[in-house]
Protein backbone atom coordinates (compact mmCIF):
# COMPACT_ATOMS: atom_id res chain seq x y z
CA UNK A 1 0.00 0.00 0.00
CA UNK A 2 3.10 2.53 0.55
CA UNK A 3 4.05 1.53 -2.54
CA UNK A 4 0.81 2.20 -4.35
CA UNK A 5 0.50 5.88 -1.90
CA UNK A 6 -2.58 4.18 -1.13
CA UNK A 7 -2.75 5.84 2.18
CA UNK A 8 -6.68 6.16 2.98
CA UNK A 9 -6.31 2.65 3.08
CA UNK A 10 -2.83 2.19 5.14
CA UNK A 11 -5.01 5.27 7.45
CA UNK A 12 -7.37 1.74 8.70
CA UNK A 13 -4.59 0.42 10.26
CA UNK A 14 -3.51 2.91 11.87
CA UNK A 15 -5.36 2.17 14.95
CA UNK A 16 -3.73 -1.42 14.41
CA UNK A 17 0.10 -0.09 14.61
CA UNK A 18 0.21 -0.67 18.37
CA UNK A 19 -0.41 -4.35 18.01
CA UNK A 20 0.71 -5.35 13.98
CA UNK A 21 3.79 -7.57 14.05
CA UNK A 22 3.51 -6.94 17.80
CA UNK A 23 0.74 -9.48 19.00
CA UNK A 24 -0.51 -11.89 17.17
CA UNK A 25 1.95 -13.12 13.69
CA UNK A 26 4.97 -11.83 13.74
CA UNK A 27 6.17 -9.05 11.00
CA UNK A 28 8.85 -7.84 9.25
CA UNK A 29 10.10 -4.83 11.49
CA UNK A 30 11.02 -3.04 8.21
CA UNK A 31 7.85 -2.84 6.97
CA UNK A 32 6.42 -0.92 9.63
CA UNK A 33 9.57 1.57 10.11
CA UNK A 34 7.67 3.35 6.87
CA UNK A 35 4.92 3.81 8.47
CA UNK A 36 5.85 4.54 12.11
CA UNK A 37 7.81 6.35 14.02
CA UNK A 38 7.95 4.47 17.12
CA UNK A 39 10.58 3.29 18.64
CA UNK A 40 9.17 0.79 21.34
CA UNK A 41 7.10 -0.83 18.56
CA UNK A 42 9.81 -1.15 16.36
CA UNK A 43 12.02 -2.87 19.19
CA UNK A 44 9.47 -5.28 20.00
CA UNK A 45 8.88 -6.30 16.31
CA UNK A 46 12.12 -7.28 16.13
CA UNK A 47 11.76 -9.17 19.28
CA UNK A 48 8.92 -10.76 18.14
CA UNK A 49 10.04 -12.05 14.62
CA UNK A 50 13.07 -13.28 15.97
CA UNK A 51 11.31 -15.46 18.65
CA UNK A 52 8.79 -16.57 16.01
CA UNK A 53 10.77 -16.53 12.37
CA UNK A 54 14.43 -16.93 12.61
CA UNK A 55 15.16 -19.73 15.20
CA UNK A 56 19.16 -20.77 15.52
CA UNK A 57 21.33 -22.18 17.51
CA UNK A 58 23.97 -19.86 19.45
CA UNK A 59 27.34 -20.48 19.20
CA UNK A 60 30.06 -18.80 21.04
CA UNK A 61 33.89 -18.60 19.37
CA UNK A 62 36.83 -18.21 20.83
CA UNK A 63 39.01 -15.40 20.25
CA UNK A 64 41.56 -15.48 17.26
CA UNK A 65 44.87 -15.04 17.83
CA UNK A 66 45.18 -13.43 13.95
CA UNK A 67 48.19 -10.81 13.75
CA UNK A 68 45.77 -8.66 11.38
CA UNK A 69 41.88 -8.00 12.32
CA UNK A 70 39.42 -9.96 10.01
CA UNK A 71 36.82 -8.22 8.93
CA UNK A 72 33.43 -9.69 7.17
CA UNK A 73 31.16 -7.52 5.34
CA UNK A 74 28.28 -9.79 4.39
CA UNK A 75 25.40 -8.23 2.33
CA UNK A 76 23.17 -8.41 -0.61
CA UNK A 77 23.98 -5.61 -2.39
CA UNK A 78 27.45 -5.56 -3.27
CA UNK A 79 26.64 -3.73 -6.64
CA UNK A 80 25.07 -0.38 -7.82
CA UNK A 81 22.99 0.21 -4.96
CA UNK A 82 22.18 2.32 -1.96
CA UNK A 83 24.89 0.19 0.94
CA UNK A 84 27.86 -0.29 -1.96
CA UNK A 85 27.45 3.78 -3.21
CA UNK A 86 27.98 4.58 0.96
CA UNK A 87 30.35 1.92 1.59
CA UNK A 88 32.98 1.74 -1.18
CA UNK A 89 35.24 3.72 -0.43
CA UNK A 90 35.46 3.07 3.19
CA UNK A 91 36.59 -0.52 2.10
CA UNK A 92 39.41 1.05 -0.35
CA UNK A 93 40.54 3.06 2.84
CA UNK A 94 40.94 0.52 4.96
CA UNK A 95 44.63 0.40 6.56
CA UNK A 96 45.70 -3.33 4.83
CA UNK A 97 48.27 -3.08 7.72
CA UNK A 98 46.06 -3.65 10.54
CA UNK A 99 42.93 -5.19 8.66
CA UNK A 100 42.16 -8.17 6.08
CA UNK A 101 38.89 -7.01 4.72
CA UNK A 102 36.44 -10.06 3.55
CA UNK A 103 34.03 -9.45 1.53
CA UNK A 104 30.93 -12.05 1.56
CA UNK A 105 28.35 -11.31 -1.79
CA UNK A 106 24.74 -12.49 -0.54
CA UNK A 107 23.90 -11.84 -4.15
CA UNK A 108 25.12 -13.10 -7.81
CA UNK A 109 24.56 -9.98 -9.46
CA UNK A 110 27.47 -8.71 -10.78
CA UNK A 111 28.30 -5.21 -11.94
CA UNK A 112 31.37 -2.02 -11.86
CA UNK A 113 30.31 -1.13 -8.03
CA UNK A 114 31.08 -5.21 -7.50
CA UNK A 115 34.52 -5.42 -9.16
CA UNK A 116 35.47 -2.11 -7.51
CA UNK A 117 34.72 -4.04 -4.19
CA UNK A 118 36.76 -7.06 -5.42
CA UNK A 119 39.46 -4.89 -6.21
CA UNK A 120 39.33 -3.29 -2.48
CA UNK A 121 39.24 -6.50 -0.34
CA UNK A 122 41.70 -9.04 0.80
CA UNK A 123 38.75 -11.60 -0.06
CA UNK A 124 35.83 -11.80 -1.70
CA UNK A 125 33.52 -14.24 -1.80
CA UNK A 126 30.25 -15.34 -3.80
CA UNK A 127 28.72 -17.27 -0.95
CA UNK A 128 24.88 -16.74 -2.58
CA UNK A 129 23.95 -20.13 -3.84
CA UNK A 130 25.27 -21.74 -0.19
CA UNK A 131 23.55 -23.15 2.73
CA UNK A 132 23.43 -20.97 5.71
CA UNK A 133 25.74 -23.60 7.66
CA UNK A 134 28.29 -23.55 4.53
CA UNK A 135 28.13 -19.98 4.65
CA UNK A 136 29.00 -20.20 8.69
CA UNK A 137 31.53 -22.59 8.10
CA UNK A 138 33.49 -20.89 5.32
CA UNK A 139 33.23 -17.41 7.87
CA UNK A 140 34.94 -19.80 10.71
CA UNK A 141 37.96 -21.03 8.27
CA UNK A 142 38.42 -17.64 7.28
CA UNK A 143 38.32 -16.68 11.21
CA UNK A 144 36.34 -13.60 10.90
CA UNK A 145 37.16 -11.60 14.38
CA UNK A 146 34.02 -9.40 13.41
CA UNK A 147 31.40 -10.03 11.26
CA UNK A 148 29.17 -6.98 9.90
CA UNK A 149 25.45 -7.76 8.79
CA UNK A 150 24.71 -4.82 6.11
CA UNK A 151 21.37 -6.16 5.49
CA UNK A 152 19.23 -6.32 8.77
CA UNK A 153 15.89 -7.06 7.66
CA UNK A 154 16.45 -5.51 3.75
CA UNK A 155 15.44 -7.60 0.65
CA UNK A 156 17.93 -10.86 0.22
CA UNK A 157 19.12 -10.71 3.81
CA UNK A 158 20.58 -13.93 5.53
CA UNK A 159 19.76 -13.32 8.93
CA UNK A 160 19.86 -16.78 10.32
CA UNK A 161 23.60 -16.97 9.24
CA UNK A 162 24.24 -14.63 12.46
CA UNK A 163 21.91 -17.12 14.63
CA UNK A 164 25.15 -19.87 13.88
CA UNK A 165 27.92 -16.96 14.89
CA UNK A 166 29.87 -16.06 11.95
CA UNK A 167 32.29 -14.54 14.01
CA UNK A 168 33.56 -13.81 17.35
CA UNK A 169 32.05 -10.52 17.40
CA UNK A 170 29.02 -9.50 15.30
CA UNK A 171 27.29 -6.11 14.18
CA UNK A 172 24.23 -4.64 12.71
CA UNK A 173 25.31 -1.98 10.89
CA UNK A 174 24.24 0.80 7.92
CA UNK A 175 22.06 -1.72 6.23
CA UNK A 176 18.99 -1.80 8.58
CA UNK A 177 18.54 1.40 11.08
CA UNK A 178 16.70 -0.48 13.91
CA UNK A 179 17.72 -3.18 16.25
CA UNK A 180 18.09 -6.79 14.79
CA UNK A 181 16.26 -7.81 18.56
CA UNK A 182 18.51 -10.77 19.25
CA UNK A 183 20.89 -11.70 21.30
CA UNK A 184 23.35 -13.05 18.07
CA UNK A 185 24.03 -9.51 17.84
CA UNK A 186 26.79 -7.78 20.62
CA UNK A 187 26.54 -3.96 18.78
CA UNK A 188 25.40 -1.85 16.81
CA UNK A 189 27.20 1.15 15.02
CA UNK A 190 25.06 4.56 15.22
CA UNK A 191 25.96 8.09 16.52
CA UNK A 192 24.21 10.07 19.33
CA UNK A 193 21.82 11.81 16.71
CA UNK A 194 19.99 8.30 15.83
CA UNK A 195 20.36 6.71 19.06
CA UNK A 196 20.24 8.97 21.43
CA UNK A 197 21.19 7.62 25.24
CA UNK A 198 17.64 7.80 26.76
CA UNK A 199 16.83 5.17 23.32
CA UNK A 200 19.76 2.60 24.11
CA UNK A 201 16.74 0.72 25.93
CA UNK A 202 15.45 -0.05 22.50
CA UNK A 203 17.97 -1.95 21.43
CA UNK A 204 19.39 -5.35 22.35
CA UNK A 205 22.69 -4.68 20.91
CA UNK A 206 25.43 -2.62 23.16
CA UNK A 207 25.00 0.98 21.05
CA UNK A 208 28.48 1.95 20.15
CA UNK A 209 28.71 5.58 18.71
CA UNK A 210 30.79 6.97 15.69
CA UNK A 211 31.87 10.44 16.73
CA UNK A 212 30.41 12.47 13.82
CA UNK A 213 27.44 10.61 11.23
CA UNK A 214 27.48 6.65 11.64
CA UNK A 215 26.54 6.95 7.73
CA UNK A 216 30.30 6.67 5.68
CA UNK A 217 30.24 8.52 2.47
CA UNK A 218 32.29 8.24 -0.83
CA UNK A 219 34.06 11.85 -1.48
CA UNK A 220 35.37 10.29 -4.69
CA UNK A 221 31.68 10.39 -6.41
CA UNK A 222 31.77 11.81 -9.93
CA UNK A 223 28.84 14.33 -10.74
CA UNK A 224 28.75 14.17 -14.41
CA UNK A 225 29.87 16.68 -16.84
CA UNK A 226 26.69 17.25 -18.76
CA UNK A 227 24.98 19.73 -17.43
CA UNK A 228 21.11 18.73 -17.89
CA UNK A 229 18.72 22.04 -18.24
CA UNK A 230 15.13 21.55 -16.82
CA UNK A 231 13.61 21.05 -20.39
CA UNK A 232 15.87 17.57 -20.48
CA UNK A 233 14.26 16.94 -17.36
CA UNK A 234 10.39 18.19 -18.23
CA UNK A 235 11.06 20.24 -15.93
CA UNK A 236 9.25 23.74 -16.29
CA UNK A 237 12.39 26.30 -17.35
CA UNK A 238 11.44 28.51 -14.42
CA UNK A 239 9.71 28.52 -11.01
CA UNK A 240 10.71 26.91 -7.82
CA UNK A 241 11.42 22.83 -7.45
CA UNK A 242 11.00 20.81 -4.54
CA UNK A 243 12.91 17.96 -4.85
CA UNK A 244 12.61 14.64 -3.01
CA UNK A 245 14.79 11.27 -4.79
CA UNK A 246 13.44 8.97 -1.59
CA UNK A 247 11.53 5.86 -2.35
CA UNK A 248 7.97 6.13 -3.03
CA UNK A 249 7.27 3.86 0.15
CA UNK A 250 8.94 6.82 2.28
CA UNK A 251 6.32 8.80 1.64
CA UNK A 252 3.49 9.09 3.68
CA UNK A 253 0.44 11.35 3.88
CA UNK A 254 1.39 13.37 6.73
CA UNK A 255 4.60 15.32 4.53
CA UNK A 256 2.47 14.84 1.22
CA UNK A 257 -0.15 16.91 2.82
CA UNK A 258 2.75 19.44 4.07
CA UNK A 259 3.97 19.18 0.17
CA UNK A 260 0.86 20.38 -1.62
CA UNK A 261 0.44 23.23 0.74
CA UNK A 262 3.96 24.23 -0.10
CA UNK A 263 2.87 24.23 -4.07
CA UNK A 264 -0.29 26.13 -2.66
CA UNK A 265 1.55 28.91 -0.64
CA UNK A 266 4.76 29.05 -3.24
CA UNK A 267 4.03 30.63 -6.24
CA UNK A 268 5.22 29.12 -9.50
CA UNK A 269 6.65 26.02 -7.50
CA UNK A 270 6.94 22.37 -8.52
CA UNK A 271 7.16 18.79 -6.69
CA UNK A 272 10.03 16.77 -8.40
CA UNK A 273 10.12 12.93 -7.06
CA UNK A 274 11.13 9.58 -8.60
CA UNK A 275 8.57 7.78 -10.71
CA UNK A 276 7.08 5.38 -9.28
CA UNK A 277 4.27 2.60 -10.85
CA UNK A 278 1.45 3.21 -12.98
CA UNK A 279 -0.68 2.80 -9.83
CA UNK A 280 1.06 5.19 -7.51
CA UNK A 281 1.03 7.93 -10.22
CA UNK A 282 -2.58 8.23 -10.42
CA UNK A 283 -3.39 8.03 -6.18
CA UNK A 284 -0.77 11.18 -6.40
CA UNK A 285 -2.70 13.01 -9.35
CA UNK A 286 -5.71 12.20 -6.98
CA UNK A 287 -4.35 14.27 -4.23
CA UNK A 288 -3.05 16.78 -6.04
CA UNK A 289 -7.43 16.64 -7.33
CA UNK A 290 -8.35 16.52 -3.89
CA UNK A 291 -6.36 19.98 -3.45
CA UNK A 292 -7.20 21.70 -6.07
CA UNK A 293 -3.81 21.53 -8.10
CA UNK A 294 -3.04 20.78 -11.77
CA UNK A 295 -0.98 17.27 -12.35
CA UNK A 296 1.47 19.37 -14.01
CA UNK A 297 2.57 20.56 -10.53
CA UNK A 298 4.55 16.83 -9.70
CA UNK A 299 7.11 16.27 -12.06
CA UNK A 300 8.55 12.91 -12.28
CA UNK A 301 12.23 11.33 -12.32
CA UNK A 302 12.99 8.85 -14.28
CA UNK A 303 16.03 6.55 -13.04
CA UNK A 304 19.89 7.22 -14.07
CA UNK A 305 23.26 6.34 -13.84
CA UNK A 306 24.80 7.93 -10.63
CA UNK A 307 26.97 10.48 -12.18
CA UNK A 308 24.17 11.21 -14.03
CA UNK A 309 21.73 11.17 -11.71
CA UNK A 310 24.28 13.67 -8.97
CA UNK A 311 24.38 16.23 -12.21
CA UNK A 312 20.61 16.50 -12.45
CA UNK A 313 20.24 17.71 -8.73
CA UNK A 314 21.27 21.03 -9.78
CA UNK A 315 17.91 21.45 -10.99
CA UNK A 316 15.99 21.07 -8.06
CA UNK A 317 16.54 24.00 -5.54
CA UNK A 318 15.30 22.46 -2.25
CA UNK A 319 15.71 18.54 -0.73
CA UNK A 320 12.33 18.08 1.33
CA UNK A 321 12.87 14.69 3.09
CA UNK A 322 10.19 12.25 4.17
CA UNK A 323 9.01 11.72 8.01
CA UNK A 324 9.26 8.28 9.40
CA UNK A 325 12.23 7.02 7.28
CA UNK A 326 14.66 9.44 6.53
CA UNK A 327 16.75 9.91 3.49
CA UNK A 328 20.36 8.33 3.58
CA UNK A 329 22.30 7.72 0.63
CA UNK A 330 19.43 9.57 -0.96
CA UNK A 331 20.36 13.06 1.41
CA UNK A 332 24.52 11.96 0.87
CA UNK A 333 23.98 12.48 -2.86
CA UNK A 334 21.94 15.39 -3.10
CA UNK A 335 24.23 17.62 0.24
CA UNK A 336 27.61 16.51 -2.08
CA UNK A 337 25.92 17.61 -5.31
CA UNK A 338 25.18 20.85 -3.64
CA UNK A 339 21.14 20.71 -3.04
CA UNK A 340 20.15 22.00 0.31
CA UNK A 341 17.85 19.38 2.39
CA UNK A 342 15.82 20.39 5.30
CA UNK A 343 14.43 17.43 7.51
CA UNK A 344 12.64 16.60 10.83
CA UNK A 345 14.06 14.84 13.54
CA UNK A 346 12.05 12.08 14.73
CA UNK A 347 12.04 9.75 17.08
CA UNK A 348 13.06 6.61 15.73
CA UNK A 349 17.16 5.69 14.24
CA UNK A 350 15.26 5.64 10.52
CA UNK A 351 13.41 9.22 11.30
CA UNK A 352 17.15 11.02 12.60
CA UNK A 353 19.31 10.27 10.24
CA UNK A 354 18.96 13.34 8.29
CA UNK A 355 19.37 14.85 11.27
CA UNK A 356 22.47 13.12 11.82
CA UNK A 357 24.01 13.67 8.27
CA UNK A 358 22.34 17.70 8.52
CA UNK A 359 24.58 17.59 11.68
CA UNK A 360 28.11 16.44 10.32
CA UNK A 361 28.18 18.89 7.55
CA UNK A 362 27.31 21.66 9.76
CA UNK A 363 23.97 22.62 8.66
CA UNK A 364 21.79 22.31 12.08
CA UNK A 365 19.93 25.44 10.73
CA UNK A 366 18.16 22.94 8.42
CA UNK A 367 16.88 20.60 11.27
CA UNK A 368 13.08 20.94 11.97
CA UNK A 369 11.49 19.56 14.89
CA UNK A 370 7.54 19.67 13.83
CA UNK A 371 5.43 19.70 11.25
CA UNK A 372 4.82 23.18 11.31
CA UNK A 373 8.61 24.31 11.80
CA UNK A 374 9.05 22.42 8.61
CA UNK A 375 6.83 23.79 6.69
CA UNK A 376 7.75 27.16 7.61
CA UNK A 377 11.53 26.64 6.99
CA UNK A 378 10.34 24.91 3.11
CA UNK A 379 8.02 27.95 2.75
CA UNK A 380 11.06 30.68 3.78
CA UNK A 381 13.81 28.93 1.52
CA UNK A 382 11.45 28.79 -1.42
CA UNK A 383 10.65 32.57 -0.80
CA UNK A 384 14.30 34.05 0.25
CA UNK A 385 16.38 33.35 -2.42
CA UNK A 386 19.25 35.17 -0.01
CA UNK A 387 19.44 32.60 2.57
CA UNK A 388 19.01 29.35 -0.21
CA UNK A 389 22.15 30.86 -1.38
CA UNK A 390 23.86 31.73 1.47
CA UNK A 391 23.42 27.54 2.77
CA UNK A 392 24.33 26.35 -1.18
CA UNK A 393 27.28 28.42 -0.41
CA UNK A 394 27.92 27.02 2.95
CA UNK A 395 27.14 23.59 1.07
CA UNK A 396 29.76 24.35 -1.80
CA UNK A 397 32.72 23.51 0.88
CA UNK A 398 33.03 19.66 0.99
CA UNK A 399 35.42 20.26 3.62
CA UNK A 400 32.80 19.07 6.61
CA UNK A 401 33.34 16.36 8.87
CA UNK A 402 30.64 14.17 6.81
CA UNK A 403 32.05 14.40 3.17
CA UNK A 404 36.12 13.17 4.91
CA UNK A 405 36.05 9.14 3.95
CA UNK A 406 39.56 8.58 5.08
CA UNK A 407 38.77 10.34 8.65
CA UNK A 408 35.54 8.47 8.73
CA UNK A 409 37.72 4.91 7.91
CA UNK A 410 39.93 5.48 10.69
CA UNK A 411 37.14 6.29 13.17
CA UNK A 412 35.39 3.24 12.28
CA UNK A 413 38.55 0.86 12.59
CA UNK A 414 39.21 2.69 16.12
CA UNK A 415 36.27 1.01 17.11
CA UNK A 416 36.75 -2.44 15.31
CA UNK A 417 40.30 -2.28 17.40
CA UNK A 418 38.70 -1.32 20.91
CA UNK A 419 35.88 -4.29 20.10
CA UNK A 420 38.74 -6.44 19.68
CA UNK A 421 40.82 -5.07 22.59
CA UNK A 422 37.71 -5.52 25.07
CA UNK A 423 37.39 -8.99 24.65
CA UNK A 424 41.00 -9.70 25.69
Amino acid sequence: LATLCSWDEINKFVPYFHRLGIEGKAANPLTLMYLEDNPENHFKRAIKYNQEVLKGTLTNLNIYNNKKINIGYFSSDFRYHAISILLTRILELHDTSKFNIYAYSLSNIIDGYTERIKNAVFCFRDVSNLSDIEIVNIARNDQIDIAIDLNGFTKSNRRAIFNYRLATYQLNYLGYPGTMGSKSFDYILADKITIPEENKKFYTEKVLYLPDSYLPNDDTKQISPRKFSRKDLDLPSDGFIFTCFNHINKINRKEFNIWMNLLQKVENSFLWIMEPSHSAINNIYNELSKKGLERERVVFAKRMNLDEHLSRHSCGDLFLDTFNYNAATTASDALWSGLPLITLLGKSFSSRIGASILNACDLNELITHNEHEYESLACELATNKDRLEQIRKKLSNKNSRFFNSIKFTRKLENIYIKIIQSGK
